[in-house]
């Protein structure tokens, strides 16, 4: 749906997750608007979609035109578009992302990209940093990098929970063995957690004994600390980004988990290189949701081919 002359332009933002979306609609002059919802019972495709297409349809009625949407997805998908993998919703496999998301908004410019990599953007952008590294722990561990201002890589979104620092580690939901996400995620720390109290922790289990001083809390999530140093340390040998933010609802999460994280990296630094900044992600949850906004205003502005992300386009990836 194209502006009129003088007309605010509205841009829509969606985070897309494994259990609930959330969708962001700002404009000049209007108030923003905010809803989360979670999908449907069942997991089935057709309901999610129909789901997706009843709320962006209710929005737009109550809040006013849109003229450009960003979509931050879990998702991997094919250079085509398509979906390959998605654990938390694997009805979607197969799924043509990138023609569904022309059906559902049809009359304006869509693009989608990695929620990792959008997050990554939006905290760049928030803090006005050209260098940076974004790392979000929640059920996974996604993550994203900003260089010169720019996403990197360029064809692909980096795969930040799937470096490997512990080839002797636990195996990882993809089926290779010490991937930071498979020592990391939340469910990882709690399983290790669960393990050495003998019986199942949960998150409020885990904060509790955390503060406590409990072993078994205090353990599971050093080795979760640890890891995430060793992944910051070795993204700032490669890369040198000033800065790491550590966002997702896990991390932010447990009070000082940021500095455990941060302490075990500037250890691990050495001369001349010293580890990256760790710093907590300034928007918290909605680093992802804000990624999109932005990913939408790029493309209202016809700005978004000025960066290397592919999905930057009209017709996403």
């Amino acid at each position: 749906m194209p502006a009129t002359r003088g007309a605010a332009v509205g841009v829509l933002g969606v985070d897309v997750g494994g259990t609930k979306v959330a969708l962001r609609a700002e404009a000049a002059g209007r108030p923003a608007y905010e809803r989360t919802f979670r999908w449907p019972a069942g997991g089935t495709l057709d309901a999610d979609l129909a789901a997706l297409h009843a709320e962006l349809t209710a929005l737009r009625a109550a809040w006013g035109p849109v003229h450009a949407v960003g979509v931050a997805m879990p998702a991997s998908t094919d250079v085509a578009g398509t979906v390959t993998t998605w654990p938390g919703r694997p009805s979607w496999t197969g799924l043509d992302l990138a023609g569904t998301l022309r059906r559902l908004v049809p009359d304006c410019p869509a693009a989608y990209a990695d929620d990792g990599d959008l997050a990554a953007l939006a905290e760049a952008r928030h803090a006005c940093r050209d260098n940076l590294v974004y790392l979000g722990v929640g059920t996974g561990v996604g993550g994203g990098v900003v260089l010169d201002g720019r996403l990197v890589p360029g064809r692909a979104s980096a795969e930040v929970g799937h470096v490997v620092v512990d080839l002797d580690g636990t195996v990882c939901d993809c089926g290779r063995t010490g991937c930071l996400q498979s020592i990391a995620s939340g469910p990882a720390t709690l399983r290790r957690a669960a393990h050495a109290r003998g019986r199942e922790v949960t998150f409020d289990d885990l904060r509790t004994g955390l503060r406590d001083g409990r072993p078994w809390a205090v353990d599971a999530v050093h080795d979760s600390g640890v890891a995430l140093a060793t992944a910051v340390v070795s993204l700032g040998e490669l890369l040198a980004p000033t800065t790491a933010v550590l966002g997702g609802g896990f991390a932010s999460g447990l009070p000082g988990f940021v500095d455990l994280v941060g302490q075990a990296a500037r250890r691990a630094g050495r001369p001349g290189r010293p580890a990256p900044v760790v710093q907590a992600a300034a928007l918290g949850g909605l680093s992802s949701l804000h990624g999109a906004l932005w990913l939408a205003r790029d493309l209202a502005t016809g700005t978004a081919g000025d960066r290397s992300d592919p999905t930057a386009e009209e017709t996403p990836r």
